[in-house]
This record gives C-alpha cells, sequence and structure tokens, in this order.
C-alpha cells in the first residue's frame, strides 16, 4: 500500500504558509500540493482539491460522507490541530481511510493564551487599552486574579496545562468534567465540582472542552443566568459551545462582566454588533497558532503520513 500513496494534499492556511512545514513535508512526498487561496475550502473546492490525492493533510475542513464518497482514491487523513469535530470518524471506517492524530500537541499555545485572556480581563488591559487608543485616560486598574475562584470546564490536555500556569497566582480552581478527575484534583489540591457549582461560584470561568451533541450551546440563556454579575468568561474550544445571541445579551445588559473568545460560530464572525461591544476581547482563534505550535502540529501530521508509509 505504501508504493501507491505519493499525491499528497494540504489544506490549513497555516500550514501552507510555513516555509519550514513545506519543506519538510517535501522531503518525504516531493509531489504535495498546497492550498493557496489563503483561507480554508469550500465542500466543493475541497473535493476538487483532494480528488486523485492518495493522502492529505486537514485542518478545519469539514470531512462527511458526501465529501468521501467523491474521493474514492483518498486513503488517509492526517490531522493538523487536535480538535476532531469536522470529521465523521464513523465515515472514515466505513470507506477504509486511516485517521492520524496526536491529541494535545498545542495544549501549550492555548493555554497561554487563556491565561492572557484571564489576566487582561481581571485588570482591564484591553478595555481601558482601547480606551486610550481613542484618547480616552481611564485609570481603573481592575483587579487582581490572585485568590479568585476559577472555573475549569474540560479537564483535559489544555484544561490541566491551564490548571499548572494558574499555580503561582494562588487561585481557587473548581474543575467540571464528564469524567472521573478526582485523582488529578487531589493531586493538584483543587476541586471537582458539578457544573452548576462552577457556574454559581466562579469569579471566572474557562472552557476546555470537544464540541460534541452534549457541550453544544452549552453556555446558554439558562447557564449565564446562573454566572455571578462580575464574573467573566472565556472560550478557546469551540465555537458552537457558546449561544452567542444569550451571551451578546448578557453583555450588553451587564448580566455577566465580560468575556473573551478566540472561536465563534461562524468563522469568521459575522455579528459586528457583538464584536463593537467593550466588555467582549475577541481573537481570530489564534489559541493554537503559536509559532512553535503551528510548527508541531504541523510535523505531527508530517510524522503520521510518514509512518502510515512505513
Amino acid at each position: 500500500m505504501s508504493s501507491r500513496i505519493s499525491q499528497i494534499a494540504v489544506t490549513p492556511p497555516a500550514f501552507c504558509k510555513s516555509k519550514f512545514l513545506c519543506q519538510e513535508l517535501k522531503k518525504h512526498f516531493p509531489e504535495t500540493t498546497f492550498n493557496e487561496k489563503g483561507r480554508y475550502l469550500t465542500s466543493t473546492e475541497l473535493i476538487d482539491f483532494l480528488k486523485d490525492k492518495d493522502a492529505a493533510i486537514i485542518g478545519r475542513d469539514l470531512i462527511g460522507i458526501e465529501e468521501l464518497k467523491a474521493l474514492p482514491q483518498l486513503r488517509m487523513i492526517s490531522k493538523y490541530g487536535v480538535g476532531l469535530d469536522n470529521i465523521n470518524e464513523a465515515a472514515l471506517q466505513q470507506y477504509n481511510i486511516r485517521l492520524g492524530w496526536t491529541p494535545g500537541i498545542n495544549k501549550l499555545s492555548v493555554a497561554e493564551l487563556t491565561i492572557c485572556f484571564m489576566l487582561g480581563m481581571f485588570h482591564n488591559i484591553f478595555s481601558t487599552g482601547n480606551d486610550l487608543k481613542k484618547g480616552v485616560w481611564r485609570k481603573e486598574g481592575g483587579q487582581e486574579i490572585s485568590e479568585k475562584q476559577i472555573g475549569v470546564i474540560g479537564c483535559g490536555n489544555v484544561g490541566r496545562e491551564v490548571i499548572r500556569m494558574l499555580k503561582p497566582f494562588n487561585t481557587q480552581i473548581k474543575v467540571n468534567d464528564i469524567l472521573n478527575v478526582s485523582e488529578f484534583c487531589n493531586e493538584q489540591n483543587i476541586t471537582a465540582a458539578s457544573f452548576e457549582e462552577v457556574l454559581e461560584s466562579s469569579d471566572l470561568i474557562t472552557f476546555h472542552i470537544p464540541l460534541t451533541e452534549l457541550t453544544r450551546n452549552l453556555i446558554n440563556k439558562k447557564t449565564l443566568e446562573q454566572m455571578k454579575s462580575s464574573a467573566y468568561l472565556i472560550n478557546t474550544s469551540r465555537g458552537e459551545v457558546i449561544d452567542q445571541s444569550a451571551l451578546k445579551k448578557a453583555l450588553q445588559t451587564n448580566q455577566i462582566a465580560g468575556a473573551a473568545l478566540d472561536v465563534f460560530n461562524p468563522e469568521p464572525p459575522d455579528d459586528m454588533e457583538l464584536l463593537s461591544l467593550p466588555n467582549l476581547m475577541g481573537t481570530p482563534h489564534i489559541g493554537g497558532n503559536a509559532r512553535e505550535a503551528v510548527e508541531a502540529m504541523g510535523q505531527s501530521a508530517i510524522d503520521h503520513l510518514v509512518q502510515f508509509l512505513n
């Protein structure tokens, strides 16, 4: 089988913009085609791009039954990134297509951005910085993160890294996860709690969960009402975890103090009213895109292709 795989396609724009990754991949697979559009492809474009390819490096592209039906030669997908919500794994099995994937490969990058969001919101860095650019000198230094109640929803690779990074700040951490994480919590001297308890007691809640039917719109009108009016919310997981219309109303009415989002639904976001709110900090899904993370995710995807060939 390995001798047949020579035609490789790469879709993620960040991978394709990396001279280092492109050179590394072509060392192993000279017959590689890169996405030169600078954006993710539509379904029609994706099918055309992957046609007659034996393997592909995929990022956030939607890979479902319709796409796979149209790509009979495709034998492997190597994942650039960690989320699998865009890939129909059952369909891959149905069409006997191998999946190469390494969980947690970009955890440091996402966790660091999360800590940045925390400090920025608690210390009013984002809001006063924006005011200063408008000529408004507003000396409101916010509050210290030390001793605050931090809620972590999702105690996987990124969630655990965030908890580790919070240690010097002496915060009080409550964790909620669908799995039993009591052993980890005991080791870290933190508290495993119900979702409702995290919502009601936290000064800041940060989300590090996959997108599933259980987590879609996990944050909605009802759950926002359970949060403290002084609380902040961070989402660096998937945009669909939050009902954005409900969040917008909560921010507009100061039902919660603020939010920081690195992920949106859709992407790019089209709700300029939401983006313009002074108590919202937004970034364009850059959490896992630090240079080191891009190279690590890319190298992991390359390694899976090489292993498949061998």
